[in-house]
């Protein structure tokens, strides 16, 4: 076997940097494959071809190149979301139903709102901190800002959690009415929630309540996980 050779015509971006960790370790194929509990010849598949890996194999791989999937798949290094699937079995898409919706959305952060404004052709849509109280969503808003004054209204509100290097994740949509809260105890009870943070800081004191009409997402899980 010739060990020399590092990366071949058909190579992957993870099969480089494999190989070049490998080299930087002064190991041999068949040192990686001892330590990964692999065949030898799986490895030098893996440095010359786009391969595909479970998480398992990824994470035993990364173990015995005494780095990170992280760093194996090039994670932070510019590339858009999906972008590189060669790395990972195809995914499979399943639909969530309104409740595990409903779960996911309870782990709160940033979601997306899209709404009409009048005179644009397109809907708005801006990033906000979000919290969900009861089975309602509820972020915090400039009182003067564009969100506020479209405020009272039917929206769309998105969340997802995505891992393009491995094509895993979780999107939810909701559907329903926003409007905002004016009444004085149900602001203060509102305020009250540690979580509702402004996204973009500074004085947005206007809460705003959408209470869904309808939930729908959908999970990608890499094939045979």
């Amino acid at each position: 076997m010739n060990d020399a050779h590092t990366s071949g015509q058909g190579a992957g971006d993870l099969g480089r940097r494999a190989a070049h960790r490998r080299a930087s370790l002064g190991l041999t194929r068949e040192e990686v494959a001892l330590r990964a509990g692999m065949a030898p010849g799986y490895v030098a598949y893996l440095e010359e071809h786009p391969p595909q890996l479970s998480r398992w194999a990824l994470y035993r791989l990364a173990r015995a190149l005494q780095t990170t999937e992280d760093e194996l798949l090039g994670v932070g290094r510019d590339a858009a979301p999906g972008a590189d699937r060669t790395m990972v079995p195809d995914p499979e898409l399943r639909v969530l139903d309104p409740e595990e919706c409903m779960r996911l959305l309870k782990t709160g952060g940033v979601g997306r709102v899209a709404f009409p404004v009048e005179g644009e052709a397109a809907p708005t849509v801006l990033p906000v901190n979000y919290v969900v109280s009861g089975d309602t969503v509820v972020f915090r808003t400039d009182p003067d800002g564009v969100i506020a004054a479209h405020a009272d209204g039917y929206v769309a509100f998105q969340v997802d959690r995505l891992d393009g290097a491995m094509s895993e994740g979780w999107s939810v949509l909701v559907s329903g009415r926003a409007r905002r809260v004016l009444d004085p105890a149900e602001l203060t009870a509102l305020r009250a929630l540690a979580p509702v943070r402004p996204w973009a800081g500074g004085d947005r004191d206007a809460c705003v309540r959408i209470v869904p009409t309808r939930l729908t997402g959908r999970r990608i899980r890499a094939h045979g996980d």
